[in-house]
């Protein structure tokens, strides 16, 4: 029998993006790794929370993504700290160019996952949020786990 790999195997996401920031278009993009990495990524060591993406040239390249070193990887680890390529279709990083031109979108990394044996990175257009947007947010998620607690208790 194939050995199958589930979709979306291994993921990793960075809960603070959907906080921090309206979430626009998204974008699948492949990264270059090492193979020391790739293992440490399949033990599901990794951390996006201070990751950001910029688009340089005509490439896109991740900064602060944090994949610790891979225990038995010796000499072969590398800085877990790099920058990283992001690979995308030329016709994805002017749309993204275009974008990150207009006042106010950065790009940020969402989900980091593993989708037919390749690593993968869900890179997202957004835009900043007000504190007061967050605090709307905050009560919203809290409004819907009383109702659901409400409902919960009802026999």
């Amino acid at each position: 029998m194939a050995n199958k790999e589930k979709p979306h195997s291994v993921t990793i996401t960075n809960r603070r993006a959907r906080h921090d920031y309206h979430i626009g278009e998204t974008f699948q993009a492949g990264i270059v790794l090492v193979g020391t990495e790739v293992k440490s990524l399949r033990q599901g060591k990794a951390s996006l929370q201070e990751a950001f993406c910029k688009a340089e040239g005509d490439e896109v390249f991740i900064y602060g993504m944090h994949i610790p070193p891979y225990e038995q990887g010796n000499r072969f680890n590398v800085d877990p700290v790099r920058p990283r390529k992001l690979l995308l279709h030329k016709s994805e990083i002017r749309r993204i160019q275009r974008q990150l031109q207009e006042k106010g979108y950065t790009l940020v990394p969402l989900k980091l996952y593993f989708d037919k044996g390749y690593a993968k990175l869900e890179i997202g257009l957004a835009r900043g949020k007000k504190l007061y947007d967050k605090r709307e947010a905050i009560a919203r998620r809290d409004a819907e786990m009383e109702r659901r607690r409400a409902e919960a208790a009802r026999p």
